[in-house]
């Protein structure tokens, strides 16, 4: 599956934006969809995670009642609704699937997922 991340920009602090993440060349119900982020100097850090089928959700404590992630199956494409942005927040943003159910201690490891996005910049910057 070929994944194409995209809304990304600059936005002032205390402000929103959604991501999306776009997928092509695979069946996008059965794969589980997360969110990445990799500042610049620091490692890639999991934001957050979209299960197939009922799409079960789960989040990084640090976004956690800030981000909301959603998918359409009908359109191939997850959501990253991001509200109350902070300064802290500017990275580059990654989309990653994996087929199966990972348990949810595999969700924020890098090696579980195949396919990943280009990666879409966000700045939170006044």
């Amino acid at each position: 599956v070929q994944l194409q991340a995209s809304g990304g920009g600059l936005v002032q602090p205390g402000g929103s934006l959604r991501l999306s993440c776009a997928a092509s060349g695979g069946t996008f119900g059965s794969y589980a969809i997360s969110w990445f982020r990799q500042a610049r100097g620091k490692e890639r850090e999991f934001v957050a995670a979209i299960r197939r089928s009922f799409g079960g959700t789960h989040y990084a404590a640090s976004v956690r009642g800030r981000f909301t992630v959603s998918r359409d199956n009908g359109k191939n494409t997850v959501y990253l609704q991001m509200n109350s942005l902070k300064p802290e927040d500017t990275a580059v943003y990654y989309c990653a699937a994996t087929g199966g159910s990972p348990i949810q201690s595999m969700l924020p490891d890098p090696g579980t997922y195949d396919y990943w996005g280009q990666g879409t910049q966000v700045t939170v910057s006044s």
